[in-house]
This record gives structure tokens, C-alpha cells and sequence, in this order.
């Protein structure tokens, strides 16, 4: 209480000099208030001991909030179990966003300054003028380029890869451009936006452009890359990331085999192959899966010659340990990400140009990438730091992250 007093008195000794007083002073608070969540989130006042404690704090993370006083540098305290976000900032998250779709929008569409006020008004904001969106764009750009061309720091022994579509007028006429996502799981079993990129089509040169960059950006100690059957993809893994093992991703594997399924047959056929993807252990997923494959020869010789070239690559998740199979054997965390992309695009619905599609997309993952940092691990704090080698599955064979570096 003492502490809090001599800073309160701090603050009203600047209020004759000092025209940033009610920032400082918001800014003050808000400090205050997220530090009396926290002590309650703990159990205890902070360095104190007591039995009570559930929790302990672990550092800062610096937030930054857009106020009609101005800029206010915020520092969000983090909780060594559990995670905590101060409900205060998720109404002006929410506000940002849609300011920003309503700018792009208005941009695509060519509407004017004028009408660009009318909008944002309409939303119970004040005006914008033509500098001031520019300058917004050009704010969201600097944070956007910052955290995707961050150094990757430590290993990450699991990549997903995976791309969408989003139109855009990068060279005059519209057409669709591939947008690229990697995500990854750290050392300590959280998940993270690794990278973006955006070009006219999902090549080999493409894929292997943007791996390198992630490598070159410290990308290191990957030892399994979950993604779909996409050939360029495959050509470019195998080039960049060199002894990392491919997973593919059994969803959309699951779709080819069906594809070449009468409709009326498709839920038997889906049913004998998930029989084989749950089986206790490699050894015998791979007899259930040779099984299944000369069952349906004779009725189905296509969705058997699917079966039969894709085992290794569909049963690759066996070989770590198994309290990671269900998130290793697909692409599905990346197919929700996608789906929030796309849910963000719609509202632009074409973008001016590839730039424009980073700016919005990438603000997306940004946000993404820190909740994930916030929220419970993706995968538990010991089993990360030990993942089984892609050719063996005995004790022997298992690789620490100290290794794969």
C-alpha cells in the first residue's frame, strides 16, 4: 500500500509539468489493476511466501494499447502454470480489427475519404482521413513484418505446413494467391506462428523459398513436418529440412481414398482404414493397414493402389511418442487457423495486392501467436524435450532437443 501511494503522489507531482499526465495515469492504473489479478491468480502478493500460493509469476510480456489519450505501453504479467489476459484489452482488440476491415474494404472498393468517414463513424468511432488510414496501415505493417521476421530461437521438433487462397490484384487482373502458414511446437510444448508467405502459386521453388527463409531465421532441431501430399511441398521438405521425417496428413489423405470410392461404399471404406490408424502401435497399424489394402483389391483397386503407396507416409506419427499422436497425424490445427483467415478475408473479399494480404493475414496470425503463448500447452512440458527418432522406437533410439542441435 506504500508503494502504491508513493507513485500516486509521483504522478500528481508531474500534473503541472507534464502534459502526458492522464496517460501516465491510465497507464498507471491499468498496471495496477492487471498486478491485483495477478496477486489473486497467485494466491499472493508478489516475492511474498505463503502456503496459499497456487501459482508463480514468470516475467512480462510487453502489450501495447491504442487509447484516446494516446499510445500506453502495458507490461502483461505471465503465470508459470495456467495463463492470464486482462479482460480490458479484448474490446479494443476487437475494435482494432474491425476498424482495420473496414479501411482495407474501403480500399478495395475504391470508396473515398469521405465515405470512409461515414463508415467508421457508423461503427461510433470518430472520422478518418487519408493520412491517418495510411498511417494505420503503415503502424500495422511495422508489427506485422516484426514478428514475421523474428529470430527463431531454440528447436522445434514438430512443423505444420499448410496453404489457402485469397484473391487479389497483385499484377492487375484478379486471380487467387497461395497464402502459406507454418506453425510449430517450441521446446517447452507451445505452439507458434513460424512464418507467412505469399506469391501466385504452391511451386517447389515457392515452398523451398519460404523454408529456407524460416532456416536462415534459425529454424533448427525439426524432426517430423506434418502437411499434405502437396508434390512440390514434399520436393521442397526433403531439400531445405534435411532428416526431418514427413507426416501426411491423414484427413486429407483420407479424401483421396474416398474420392475413388462409389459415394454409397465410402463410409465402410472410411471406417476399415481408421481401423489401422488405431491400432496401440506402428507394428500393428502397418499388418491392420496391408489388411484393409487387400480387402478392398478386388471391389476397389484404386482406393487399395492409395492404401498401398501411402503407408509410410500416413503411419510416420507412430514413430513418436504416443501421447502426441492425436495432434502429429494431421494438419487440423492448421485447418482451424485457416478457417479464421478466411473468415477475416471474406470481409475484404479482394485485396488490392499481396502486401495488403500480408498486412491483414498476418495481423491475424500475430494475434493467434499470442494467445497460443497465453493458453495451456499445446503439448506437455516432458514429452517435447524427448521425441523418438523417425527410424526406431525403443529407448536407444529417442533424440533430445540438446541433440537435434
Amino acid at each position: 500500500m506504500t508503494e502504491l501511494s508513493m507513485a500516486l503522489n509521483e504522478l500528481l507531482e508531474k500534473r503541472e509539468t507534464s502534459t502526458d499526465f492522464l496517460r501516465e495515469t491510465l497507464a498507471f492504473l491499468l498496471q495496477e489493476l492487471m498486478e491485483h489479478e495477478v496477486h489473486g491468480r497467485c494466491g499472493a502478493e508478489k516475492h511474498a511466501r505463503s502456503d496459499e500460493r497456487i501459482t508463480q509469476r514468470n516475467g512480462y510480456r510487453d502489450r501495447p494499447l491504442e487509447t484516446r489519450l494516446g499510445h500506453v505501453d502495458l507490461k502483461v504479467p505471465k503465470l508459470r502454470e495456467g495463463s492470464y489476459f486482462p479482460g480490458f484489452l479484448e474490446p479494443r482488440r476487437m475494435s482494432e480489427k474491425a476498424l482495420s476491415a473496414v479501411v482495407q474494404e474501403a480500399y478495395v472498393q475504391g470508396i473515398s475519404t469521405r465515405k470512409v468517414d461515414e463508415l467508421v463513424q457508423s461503427m461510433g468511432m470518430t472520422g478518418i482521413s487519408k493520412s491517418q488510414v495510411s498511417r494505420l496501415c503503415a503502424e500495422i505493417d511495422e508489427r506485422v513484418d516484426t514478428f514475421l521476421n523474428r529470430p527463431l530461437e531454440g528447436n522445434w521438433p514438430y512443423v505444420w505446413l499448410d496453404a489457402t487462397y485469397i484473391k487479389s490484384r497483385e499484377h492487375g487482373p484478379v486471380a487467387s494467391q497461395a497464402v502459406v502458414v507454418a506453425t510449430a511446437v517450441n521446446q517447452e510444448g507451445y505452439r507458434e506462428v513460424l512464418g507467412l508467405s505469399v506469391g501466385p502459386a504452391e511451386t517447389e521453388a515457392f515452398w523451398t523459398d519460404f523454408l529456407r527463409a524460416l532456416v536462415a531465421r534459425g529454424l533448427s532441431g525439426t524432426r517430423l513436418v506434418i502437411s499434405d501430399a502437396h508434390e512440390g511441398l514434399k520436393k521442397a521438405i526433403a531439400t531445405v529440412l534435411n532428416g526431418a521425417g514427413w507426416q501426411r496428413c491423414r484427413v486429407h489423405f483420407m479424401r483421396n481414398v474416398l474420392a475413388q470410392v462409389p459415394k454409397a461404399h465410402q463410409p465402410a471404406v472410411s471406417a476399415a482404414v481408421r481401423t489401422a490408424l488405431n491400432q496401440p502401435d506402428q507394428r500393428e497399424a502397418s499388418r491392420q493397414w496391408r489388411e484393409v489394402a487387400d480387402g478392398l483389391r478386388e471391389r476397389f483397386s484404386k482406393a487399395s493402389a492409395c492404401l498401398d503407396s501411402a503407408e509410410e507416409d500416413v503411419l510416420a506419427f507412430m514413430a513418436f511418442p504416443k501421447e502426441h499422436w492425436p495432434k502429429l497425424a494431421s494438419t487440423n490445427c492448421l485447418e482451424r487457423l485457416n478457417k479464421e483467415i478466411k473468415r477475416r478475408s471474406n470481409v475484404v473479399g479482394i485485396f488490392p495486392n499481396n502486401r495488403a494480404v500480408t498486412r491483414l493475414v498476418g495481423a491475424v496470425l500475430l494475434e493467434q501467436s499470442d494467445e497460443w503463448q497465453v493458453s495451456r500447452r499445446y503439448m506437455s512440458l516432458e514429452s517435447p524435450a524427448t521425441v523418438v527418432r523417425s527410424d526406431g522406437g525403443d529407448e536407444a533410439n529417442k533424440l533430445t532437443f540438446e541433440d537435434a542441435a
